[in-house]
């Protein structure tokens, strides 16, 4: 089952930035990465992907630049800033917090839900 577009909904740059952290990367590789990742279930189509780098970019969470990839092809790759790692860093801290609280809210309450897991 792919995992539902409304709810990844605002976090394909966290999505992305958590790709990035570990160095370096053209758009393809990273695409690749998320797909492996999420088993499958997520697979950003190009226009998603080349949108949310250039709203990224614009946005300061990110640089691009020209390199040379495999067999001497051009390829833009990309680099989280700082500011990117902050946004990042505040991304996921929001996201652990709303997860616990939709836990809370569709098991019936804290007690609930400690007793589900």
């Amino acid at each position: 089952m792919a995992i539902s577009n409304d709810l990844l909904r605002g976090h394909t740059e966290t999505i992305i930035l958590a790709q990035l952290k570990n160095g370096d990367n053209y758009g393809y590789e990273i695409s690749k990465a998320i797909e492996t990742l999420s088993m499958g279930q997520l697979v950003l189509k190009d226009a998603t992907l080349y949108t949310a780098f250039r709203r990224m970019e614009q946005s300061g969470l990110i640089e691009s630049y020209w390199g040379d990839g495999d067999a001497g092809a051009r390829r833009r790759y990309y680099r989280i800033t700082d500011a990117g790692r902050n946004f990042y860093e505040n991304n996921k801290t929001n996201w652990f917090e709303t997860a616990e609280i939709l836990k809370n809210l569709i098991l019936g309450g804290k007690k609930n839900a400690d007793r589900t897991l």
